[in-house]
């Protein structure tokens, strides 16, 4: 008997949400929610409208779908990683994996890149409240999730740990060596005799003046509690308690004054201190902190690219290079420097540079995936270097999707507009203003979408063989 199409996407995920509940060791995490905003927000738009112009059916239809059905489709909508592969269920993405032939798995040995920002959500006095937002890239499929809870630290340690480091960017291998529970990370802190933040902050400005931060309390030694408080430290940091964690560097730099590891970390948490309160002085001492991390570095090739890359986020774009460089001299080829190195050479505009350090990042690794990642980076600058056709239409592509953008930021702005407007005019009755509000909310609203559409269709690059096909013809 033949299997109708939706009998066989409702089968499919089906099996999904069984696969994932098996077994309780697999992690999962909720699909980072803007699109079922975006939805809930246009449907809600819309419901109203109709019910404005007395449609009431039609209008309570999209209410009900809005706040019932589009929440129900957010909660069910998930990331997950069975220790072999990662995938996303869900009714919605099922249904559009099916319809455009597209990927919604992505086995471990497939991923190409992972990519972690940091946003400051919240600050608190000196304490910042960080959401990462991490990005899992591999055969053109990409799987975005954010923090918010236990389930991204979970779904990180089971995750990360089985990547090559290679894959991982500098946040990531961060997240995976020492993302912890805030909570037993303060209470750890406690234990270590760490200052509060409240105590840190009163004395902050007068310590840094003196060049350093000086603990009140007698400095412990021994190798083992310097590394101990190098991870309290990174702990620290990352759950957003910044002078505490400057406080736990401070005291394992005096036990450990030539450990190059751990000055690059104590820079790049002053540099994260420094961003968090806009302050040029703290930035220019994260980036000495830095060259400290430079000059004991020696012939330690990983710290050499992790430092060129620390320079390479922190703007200092030649430093980086020049570190990417002696990492590459002392120890020969390796991928994160020549990548690195290819990255500083982009934003040169030296195309020739890119290609030739692309390839040797290709060289320099045996992983499928990231040989693949390479090469494609590779033959991708090599036609535009090659092909003027492509490279101008590749520049036009660029640029009509910042004007996208642009546009798109425009029009949910003017939608914001019209609401005074339906509002004046519902509640004084002149139906002209409320009229004209709609109209505007509705024009910018359709504007907004279609924007936001054309953004969708322009964010991939254009395949070489499209280019190639209409020569032909």
């Amino acid at each position: 008997m033949k299997v109708r199409p939706s009998v066989k996407i409702w089968s499919s995920f089906q099996e999904s949400g069984n696969h994932l509940n098996e077994d309780g060791a697999r992690a999962s995490i909720r699909v980072s929610p803007p699109g079922y905003f975006a939805a809930l927000f246009v449907l809600t738009f819309l419901a109203a409208f109709f019910i404005y112009i007395d449609s009431l059916l039609v209008g309570l239809v999209l209410l009900g779908v809005s706040w019932v059905i589009v929440p129900m489709l957010a909660f069910t909508d998930r990331i997950a990683f069975d220790g072999k592969r990662v995938f996303r269920t869900g009714f919605v993405p099922t249904i559009w994996a099916k319809l455009n032939a597209s990927r919604d798995r992505l086995k471990i040995t497939d991923i190409e890149q992972v990519e972690t920002q940091a946003l400051r959500a919240l600050k608190r006095g000196r304490n910042v409240i960080y959401r990462y937002r991490t990005s899992v890239r591999g055969k053109g499929v990409v799987f975005s999730f954010g923090s918010g809870g236990a389930d991204y630290r979970q779904m990180a340690s089971r995750l990360f740990p089985l990547l090559p480091e290679n894959t991982l960017d500098n946040r990531s291998i961060e997240i995976r060596d020492y993302l912890s529970e805030p909570k037993s990370v303060l209470e750890n802190a406690r234990l270590s005799h760490i200052p509060s933040t409240e105590v840190l902050e009163n004395s902050i400005d007068e310590l840094w003046t003196r060049g350093r931060l000086r603990s009140r309390e007698k400095e412990a030694s021994g190798i083992d509690e310097a590394k101990n408080l190098r991870r309290l430290a990174n702990q620290l940091r990352l759950s957003g308690f910044l002078l505490q964690a400057l406080e736990a560097f401070r005291r394992a730099a005096l036990l450990r004054p030539y450990d190059a590891w751990l000055w690059l970390e104590f820079g790049r948490c002053l540099h994260s201190l420094a961003g968090s309160e806009n302050d040029e002085r703290l930035t220019r001492r994260s980036v000495a902190m830095m060259r400290l991390a430079e000059r004991h570095a020696g012939d330690d090739a990983a710290l050499l690219a992790r430092l060129g890359e620390s320079y390479y986020q922190a703007g200092e774009y030649s430093r980086s290079a020049s570190v990417f460089q002696k990492a590459i001299t002392s120890m020969g080829h390796n991928f994160r420097s020549a990548r690195g190195l290819a990255e500083v050479s982009l934003r040169e505009g030296k195309i020739a540079h890119v290609i030739h350090h692309f390839w040797a990042a290709n060289r320099s690794v045996d992983t499928p995936a990231l040989q693949r990642w390479s090469r494609t980076e590779a033959d991708y600058f090599a036609r535009l270097n090659d092909d003027d056709e492509y490279m101008e239409m590749e520049i036009s592509r660029v640029s009509l999707l910042e004007k996208l953008e642009a546009g798109r930021r425009f029009a949910l702005r003017l939608t914001l507009v019209g609401f005074p407007l339906i509002v004046v005019g519902v509640a004084t009755e002149e139906y002209v203003y409320s009229n004209l509000g709609w109209t505007i909310s509705l024009v910018a609203l359709g504007s907004w979408l279609a924007l936001l559409f054309g953004r969708g269709l322009l964010s991939s690059r254009i395949p070489f063989h499209l280019i190639e096909g209409n020569r032909q013809d």
